[in-house]
Order: structure tokens, then C-alpha cells, then sequence
């Protein structure tokens, strides 16, 4: 048999922002990023030494603007997806209560939708496995 050949692991913490009204916070991927267009999760790439946790909290400050604590990030699944040049391995949190409002600060776009709309945004392979656990969490 033979054996496949070795990708390089790429871990990305992700988060389900839950509002008051159920609905999850989705960003679009600016132009001249990689899968740019596409609706994703906010987070982003763990850095060597860090903690998911704390890469999320550092991500979701720089990106839209909020401020969490870790106490409010609780686990709730993971993705894992072969890309050509890489495999990733994303873990999702979800979190209900934070501080601020979110905001583009990278030149994305940001929009609010109920869990049962989320396959009318297109989204990066990796992501499209969250989408029922969100959506079977969230009915109703």
C-alpha cells in the first residue's frame, strides 16, 4: 500500500459569536485573501506555543473588535479538512456573551444569520461540516 504523502497540519481556531437572538456572526473573506468571497467563522491560525483559546481572544480582538474571556468559549465541535498544499484542523468554539460590538478592522464583511440560512453563504470546505452541528444546536 502506499503511503500518502505527509501535509503540513494548519491548526485554526473558529467561533460561533451567538446573539441575543440566536443568530451567528459570519465574516466574508476580503479580496486578495486566500478563498476570498467565501463566509467563514471568525478566528484564525494558532500561533507555535499558543493556546486555541487564546489565539480565539486574540483573534476576535484584532479582527472585529471584541473582547472575550475564556470562560465564555466552550467547545463545542472541529472540523478536519485535506487542502491540496495542507491539512487543517479547526476547532469550534461557541460563545454567547462578550464585550463590545463587532466591527470589520480588516476589510471584511460582517453579517448576522440564523443558523438554518447558513448554507446560503458560501463557505470554505473546512467549514461546511460545522454547519449542521450549529444548526441542530440552534432550531428552532
Amino acid at each position: 500500500m502506499q503511503t500518502p504523502p505527509t501535509l503540513k497540519l494548519v491548526l485554526v481556531a473558529a467561533v460561533a459569536l451567538v446573539d441575543s437572538d440566536r443568530r451567528i456572526l459570519l465574516a466574508q473573506r476580503p479580496p486578495g485573501k486566500s478563498l476570498a468571497g467565501l463566509w467563514e467563522f471568525p478566528g484564525g491560525k494558532v500561533e507555535p506555543g499558543e493556546r486555541p483559546e487564546v489565539c480565539l481572544i486574540r483573534e476576535l480582538h484584532e479582527e472585529i473588535g471584541i473582547t472575550v474571556k475564556e470562560a465564555c468559549l466552550a467547545p463545542l465541535t472541529f472540523a478536519s479538512h485535506g487542502y491540496e498544499t495542507f491539512h487543517l484542523l479547526m476547532p469550534l468554539w461557541i460563545c454567547r456573551r462578550w464585550e463590545g460590538t463587532p466591527i470589520p478592522r480588516e476589510g471584511q464583511t460582517l453579517k448576522w444569520v440564523k443558523a438554518m440560512q447558513l448554507r446560503d453563504y458560501p463557505m470554505p470546505p473546512a467549514d461546511e461540516p460545522l454547519i449542521p452541528v450549529l444548526q441542530e444546536l440552534l432550531a428552532g
